[in-house]
């Protein structure tokens, strides 16, 4: 067993000293640029070692700058959409104030042209039955809120007001199907009765054969039936059949101020006579 372990020892040995014998004349031998060629073999060796390294960090250089680059859009993009919503936001509600000045100064301008005094209201909540179309009003006794005083818009006819509490009130719609009022058809002065037909509509009854009523006529309060003053704009003819249906000329839908009227016009004084005609008498 001891002669192989000796063949093995020679065969390494003898590498051995092969590769010094070649590392030592490789050191003796010039290369082109005048170096030995162990120098120039290990200068090649370490130049592509640096090479591939360099590629590795750059590589990992650029991935980290695009995740750093992508992380900075992100926060980027995150501003700008708080930034939108904000914006989305704030223009709602500068439009929401907008609406609501033009609905007021509406309601003050109606206030200056009709004859009779009047409380401003804001509508506080709604019927939840189809059977009784109403809204909720935020006055009530408290601000001389009573039973069946008419409450209207810039727009037209509401109804008239059923209930009252102290801070609140009840208003009856006229297009409820137990809702009426007498009414003028313009321009051919014919009188009628409009009723709710409970759907958002209203049918014009009770008006004379021979009157004249078409499509788009304005039907306005006629003031005889003791609850609304004359002249308050119902609605328009919309179509004529078997029966007369007109369309309110207040969108039921999207109330939010009305005008409830607590004392009619005043009755002009009488005229006085003529002090040379006193005397006559």
């Amino acid at each position: 067993m001891a002669v192989p372990d000796s063949r093995h020892r020679v065969r390494y040995l003898f590498v051995a000293v092969m590769v010094g014998h070649i590392l030592l004349i490789s050191t003796q031998v010039s290369s082109r640029s005048g170096g030995s060629l162990l120098q120039a073999a290990l200068a090649s060796a370490l130049t592509e070692t640096q090479r591939a390294v360099w590629a590795v960090v750059g590589s990992v250089h650029a991935v980290w700058d695009g995740y750093i680059a992508l992380v900075g859009v992100r926060a980027d993009n995150e501003r700008l959409n708080k930034e939108v919503s904000d914006l989305r936001v704030q223009i709602q509600q500068e439009r929401a104030v907008s609406q609501t000045a033009d609905r007021l100064r509406a309601l003050l301008d109606l206030r200056g042209r009709v004859a009779w005094k009047t409380v401003g209201s804001e509508v506080i909540g709604g019927s939840v039955s189809p059977d009784f179309l109403s809204i909720v009003v935020d006055r009530g006794s408290g601000a001389g809120i009573r039973h069946d005083m008419p409450v209207m818009t810039p727009a037209g006819l509401v109804g008239r007001v059923v209930w009252a509490s102290v801070n609140a009130a009840t208003v009856q719609l006229i297009g409820d199907k137990s809702a009426a009022a007498a009414v003028i058809v313009e321009p051919s002065r014919a009188q009628g009765v409009v009723l709710g037909n409970g759907d958002g509509t209203l049918r014009l009854d009770y008006v004379a054969a021979s009157a004249a009523v078409q499509p788009g006529n304005q039907v306005v309060t006629a003031g005889t039936d003791g609850v609304y003053q004359k002249g308050i704009v119902v609605g328009y003819v919309e179509r004529i059949g078997r029966t007369v249906i007109v369309r309110p000329a207040v969108d039921f839908t999207s109330l939010e101020s009305v005008l409830i009227v607590i004392e009619p016009a005043p009755e002009p004084a009488p005229a006085r006579p003529p002090a040379g005609a006193r005397a006559r008498q």
